[in-house]
């Protein structure tokens, strides 16, 4: 298994005013669900940031993302390791698959793979 690209994900109501403050710095806007929204750099586009106000089906927003390139053995290995899982797996409709576990600082984290 490898990692695609690691990410913060910040809790935010002030999504509009995010993207331009982080514009300053020189991140684009690449994708915009309304409730989420990643800018990334346009010269090292796995440079990313994401500000969520909720998730659309999870319990928690989380506090970062890791996409992998294969979720199934990651689900696999988190299980096993017994760490507790806070959203289970599954697709989204969004063309992610993905899960939540907590880690040992209490931190939740989404690890996901593009369908």
């Amino acid at each position: 298994m490898s990692i695609r690209r690691a990410m913060p994900d910040i809790r935010s109501e002030a999504m509009e005013e995010s993207r331009d403050f982080y514009g300053l710095l020189g991140f684009e806007e690449v994708m915009n669900l309304g409730w989420v929204m990643t800018l990334a750099s346009p010269s090292n586009p796995t440079a990313q940031i994401t500000f969520m106000s909720r998730d659309e089906t999870a319990p928690v927003v989380p506090d970062m993302s890791v996409e992998v390139d294969d979720v199934e053995a990651a689900y696999a290995a988190v299980c096993a390791s017994g760490a507790e899982i806070v959203h289970p797996l599954q697709d989204e409709e969004w063309g992610v698959r993905r899960f939540f576990v907590r880690d040992p600082n209490g931190r939740v984290v989404n690890v996901l793979g593009h369908r």
